[in-house]
């Protein structure tokens, strides 16, 4: 049985860490690609001589060319400029002149991976995540269902360790979801989050709940603000997770950036919503009854969306 290829676009902290543990849990052969020269092959070497130690044994290359990724089944693409500070400046870019640079960058990898991998599942990382979900499913001409974006997956495992470390239990009893856009207005669900079962509520005060659910908005504002470069390791575990769903076809139920025709009201937009993941990639968004109040947080949150998707200019 042929082993399973997965291609990851872009070297950096996110990139090299989904590499690293895509092959620890021995899911597939990996390819990573970067432009800058020398950078994904180091990384590789450098993780291919971990596997004697480790115990995995998968090939791992790297690339600055898109031929090596041909005929993967996943594709991770992770490329794409942060937002930080100009060092003449002092200025930080406008949210639009970094969605126009992002969208260039996202853009011309999409059309190298579709060109090379014509079947694979496309699973975005790059920020501003929504809107890049969309400029990956307009640039592949790929169907929905095989574009997926990563950010539900993490802001849900944030809002986990945060309750999980608040009450003192594991974090394998926490059972809740995230849903909305990547950013200040994603929309915790307390009214559906427990441990072991037992509704959150019944054992944290409302304002306990509340300042986690704000601290799970602001988490990867957090750790910027601690260490001055965005968080790598679980974003990356996030991704992988996903990875794992669609290449041993799972079935998982994980919330994800996908694309909607009318569930929850919204038409033609990426939004975090939970969907159900396999061997097709989306294989059915899954609608949860909201109430008033948590209803108007996911339109506030899909406004926002909207606002950053209509600069592309599709």
């Amino acid at each position: 049985m042929a082993r399973s290829k997965v291609t990851v676009v872009g070297a950096g902290n996110v990139g090299a860490t989904c590499a690293h543990w895509i092959v620890s849990r021995e899911l597939a052969d990996v390819v990573l690609i970067d432009i800058v020269e020398g950078l994904p092959q180091g990384k590789a070497l450098d993780l291919a001589q971990s596997a004697p130690v480790m115990g995995f044994d998968l090939n791992i290359v790297g690339a600055n060319n898109y031929e090596a990724t041909a005929g993967s089944d996943v594709v991770v693409i992770t490329a794409g400029v942060p937002r930080k500070k100009d060092p003449v400046t002092g200025k930080f870019p406008s949210r639009d002149e970094l969605v126009k640079t992002n969208q260039k960058i996202v853009g011309e990898v999409t059309r190298q991976v579709a060109k090379y991998s014509p079947n694979a599942i496309l699973v975005v990382v790059s920020n501003p995540l929504d809107a890049m979900c969309h400029v990956v499913l307009q640039e592949s001409g790929f169907p929905s269902e095989r574009v997926i974006g990563q950010a539900g997956a993490l802001d849900t495992a944030r809002y986990k360790t945060f309750l999980a470390q608040e009450l003192g239990v594991s974090v394998r009893d926490i059972h809740g979801i995230v849903l909305g856009g990547h950013g200040d207005t994603m929309v915790p669900l307390p009214r559906h989050t427990s441990v072991a079962g037992i509704p959150v509520r019944e054992l944290l005060a409302e304002d306990k709940l509340q300042a986690i659910i704000q601290r799970t908005r602001n988490g990867g504002g957090e750790i910027v603000g601690l260490i001055g470069v965005s968080a790598w390791y679980a974003p990356a575990a996030g991704t992988v997770e996903m990875v794992e769903a669609i290449l041993k076809d799972q079935k998982r139920v994980i919330p994800s950036a996908v694309y909607l025709r009318g569930e929850y009201g919204y038409n033609g937009l990426y939004i975090g919503i939970p969907a159900l993941l396999g061997a097709k990639g989306v294989e059915r968004v899954i609608v949860m009854d909201l109430n008033d109040d948590e209803k108007a947080m996911l339109d506030i949150s899909a406004k926002a969306v909207q606002d950053v998707v209509n600069i592309l200019g599709y």
